[in-house]
């Protein structure tokens, strides 16, 4: 009989020493912080900008062009043959298309850049915080976004930040 009751004394204990064990430890990132504050996510946000003020520039020149073109047809159109006057808008029609297109293909262009670019930054943060996860014992990093309350002190992101600018200053595009 006592050595039942021990019996059933160690299987309660083992019990609850596996609820102990069983804590699992959580913590949040906000990934949009990071990719706004980060000096890769700055150095990235500006060329883009650049890139896209340059792109505006010559859309607003080729527009500025296709415009001028287009009075200089309609100024022609009591000079000019009904047929000449045709294949004078026909090519003017053409030229607008391409330009439609080019602008197009460029704004993709931009678009495909900035995610690649932020590919580039998750790939970099994501040993960063493998690492950081093993070394503080978390279980799970969540975004942010997915979050709806939170206590701050679960709040990584700032930890995280500081890891990622002394791994990665810059990032260019292609």
């Amino acid at each position: 009989m006592k050595y039942l009751k021990i019996i059933f004394l160690i299987l309660i204990l083992q019990g609850f020493n596996n609820f102990v064990f069983a804590e699992t430890k959580i913590a949040f990132i906000d990934m949009q912080f990071i990719m706004d504050k980060s000096l890769a996510g700055q150095s990235l946000k500006k060329q883009l900008e650049n890139l896209h003020k340059k792109n505006l520039e010559n859309f607003k020149k080729k527009e500025d062009s296709l415009k001028k073109k287009e009075q200089e047809v309609l100024a022609k159109k009591n000079i000019l043959s009904k047929d000449e006057f045709e294949k004078e808008i026909s090519n003017l029609r053409n030229e607008v298309k391409n330009y439609n297109n080019e602008r197009k293909e460029k704004i993709n262009s931009l678009t495909k850049k900035r995610l690649q670019s932020m590919e580039k930054i998750v790939k970099t943060l994501t040993p960063i915080l493998t690492e950081y996860s093993q070394v503080k014992n978390i279980s799970i990093v969540m975004d942010k976004k997915n979050i709806i309350v939170g206590k701050t002190e679960l709040n990584i992101t700032k930890e995280i930040l500081s890891l990622l600018d002394d791994k990665i200053k810059k990032i260019k595009l292609n």
